[in-house]
């Protein structure tokens, strides 16, 4: 039987064997890895690190791999299994700089290759080309690979056939070298067993770089409207270099590569075209509203309105008539009649945010609307039917605002249909990368800064962050790291770090002189290069803009949600000590509502403090 499987060989034009002479390179001593495998049978564990392992015969995975092909079709299963190299790949590499922190930058690199070697995947022989220079972006790698396991049963099952079929394997070699490097690189397998040569051969370099990278991308992700790589996608030719720019960078694009990223899709594709209601559950910033206008982007009221309202921002007393319109001297000031965001849309899709924060009264009017799927506006008898699928978010936990008194029951087994939860960005750091060189890439262009890339650790730093306030938060770090850098340069940690950000949350992750520990903290050396006393911020930030009040032509850029986020931190957490922690006392000092208060403190990443 021939394999018809994946993306046809490159073509020559694409690539050439290295012609210029490498010196021999030898990976250095394993003994170091070797030493952070661990057998634990009395309980069952093997660990690598702090990863737990697993054997696993070869046959079973080739077994899994023609169940895959036949049940699911080539393309699906050569995506899958890739997705499942990406991932492996990408834990490795959070292992790699722990594991040799004080090598050179080649020796820590070889960390992949070896743990490749280790867990029993493939021998990977020293590289025939490799070029890294991580503040630049700029990689190439030219390796060859004997005795994969992956072809072994591929041939086995299928024999030889006109394709290359280490899918894993070049998974996990993009997994990896994207982590390690801070930005998406692609990789292509230009020689394989399964094609009747004697080993394969991979070459990696930018998504960019390459000529239809999209044949190779779309395997990394779960879904069709999903962009894995959205920064480095290349310009239809079709398109001009404006609506190319518009698309690459717009605010409505999904993008991500992890497990846990891929099964949200999976879940917004399998109730996309229903009209069931949708409950998006998790943290602040974590692309809540960015699902939901995805789903209706993919329903079958795409040509409808999509209506989004943040509950959070409207006064208790105006929620009505928000919602539900107001008819012409409904009160004092309705001037005119006006529609409410059921009736505007009509036909579509109705987004809640925050749903949480509604008031008990709002809430039974709200049920009412669902049920019904009628209104009636403030002053008006007149009943009113609307066609709307209900998309609801929150930040909050329903189940325990119930058991509290503060949501209704009824309403909430009215949203909970079909709940989807959003995993915060850090259970799924595999994609922070991803993020990372698509809000460079968004930034540079709109702020026109020619900024290289990150250093190794800044890389490092964000990707042992715990990043509370998510991809909202990562977007603005990398915004202020573009607007801070110097022309030419690359994003330091001194670029990131500066907005009040607590860099001793605790997390397992790096210290600052590569050793592991039980916080992912940056030593004091790196956090006196952040500034990160809040006192020291504000008064950075004070000075800056008095700089640029002065008309000074060299004062440097002032973000206004830098200056927002800064004071308003330093006010929460001044308000909740005054009141030793109860946030009820806290609340009313600030001259808000208490799940006002626990809203802003999501908001901001900031834990609410036990009363």
């Amino acid at each position: 039987m021939k394999s018809t499987m994946g993306t046809p060989p490159m073509p020559a034009s694409d690539w050439k064997p290295s012609s210029a002479a490498v010196d021999p390179q030898r990976y250095p001593d394993i003994a170091d890895l070797m030493a952070r495998l661990h057998f634990s049978p009395a309980d069952g564990r093997i660990w690598l690190d702090d990863q737990r392992m697993q054997l696993i015969h070869t046959s079973a995975m080739g077994v899994m791999r023609r169940e895959l092909i036949e049940g699911l079709g080539i393309e699906r299963a050569r995506g899958l299994l890739t997705r499942m190299g990406y991932n492996s790949g990408g834990h490795d590499a959070e292992l790699a700089r722990r594991l040799r922190p004080h090598a050179g930058l080649s020796d820590t690199f070889a960390v992949g290759p070896q743990l490749h070697a280790l867990e029993g995947i493939v021998r990977v022989d020293p590289p025939v080309r490799l070029e890294i220079d991580v503040e630049r972006g700029h990689y190439l790698g030219e390796f060859i690979w004997r005795d994969s396991s992956e072809d072994e049963e591929h041939i086995r099952n299928y024999g030889i056939g006109a394709e290359p079929v280490c899918w894993m394997q070049i998974g996990y070699a993009c997994g990896y070298t994207s982590v390690f490097m801070g930005r998406p690189i692609l990789f292509r397998e230009v020689e394989c067993r399964a094609t009747g040569h004697s080993h394969c051969r991979i070459v990696g370099k930018p998504a960019e770089e390459w000529k239809d990278a999209e044949d190779d991308i779309r395997f990394l992700r779960a879904e069709p409207f999903s962009r894995g790589l959205i920064a480095t996608t290349r310009k239809p030719a079709e398109k001009s270099a404006q609506e190319h720019l518009a698309s690459m960078f717009e605010d409505g694009a999904i993008v991500g590569v992890s497990t846990g990223f891929n099964a949200v899709c999976h879940m917004v594709r399998r109730v996309a075209d229903t009209s069931a209601t949708v409950l998006f559950l998790g943290e602040s910033g974590v692309g809540k509203e960015v699902f939901a206008r995805t789903l209706h982007r993919n329903s079958p009221r795409a040509n409808h309105p999509f209506v989004a309202i943040n509950c959070a921002a409207i006064p208790e007393n105006l929620v009505e008539s928000e919602l539900f319109g107001v008819e012409k001297g409904a009160f004092t000031g309705a001037t005119v009649s006006r529609e409410g965001r059921f009736e505007r849309a009509h036909g579509g899709t109705l987004f809640l945010d925050e749903i949480g924060i509604l008031g008990l009264a709002a809430q039974g009017k709200l049920l009412r609307a669902i049920q019904e799927g009628e209104i009636e506006r403030v002053g008006d008898t007149k009943v009113r039917r609307v066609d709307v699928r209900l998309v609801a978010a929150t930040n909050l936990d329903l189940r325990a605002e119930v058991k509290a008194g503060r949501f209704r029951e009824d309403l909430y087994f009215r949203l909970n249909v079909v709940p989807v939860k959003v995993p915060p960005l850090r259970e799924r750091r595999d994609d922070i990368p991803i993020l990372m060189n698509h809000f460079l890439a968004k930034y540079r262009h709109r702020h026109k800064r020619d900024v290289t890339g990150f250093t190794a650790r800044a890389i490092d730093a964000l990707l042992n962050y715990e990043l509370p306030g998510n991809i909202r938060e990562l977007e603005n770090m990398i915004e202020r790291g573009v607007i801070l850098a110097p022309s030419q340069g690359a994003i330091d940690v001194s670029h990131l770090f500066i907005g009040g950000e607590n860099l001793d949350s605790v997390s397992f992750g790096l210290s600052g002189d590569g050793r592991v520990g039980s916080g992912g903290r940056l030593d004091a050396d790196d956090r006196a290069a952040a500034g990160t006393d809040p006192a020291d911020v504000i008064r950075s930030i004070a000075a800056r803009c008095e700089k640029m009040l002065s008309d000074d032509t060299d004062a440097d850029a002032v973000s206004l949600d830098e200056i927002e986020t800064s004071l308003e931190k330093a006010l929460l957490q001044s308000a909740i000590k005054r009141a030793n922690g109860n946030l009820s006392a806290a609340a009313r000092s600030l001259g808000l509502t208490r799940s006002r208060l626990v809203y802003r403190l999501n908001n901001r990443g900031m834990a609410p403090l036990p009363e």
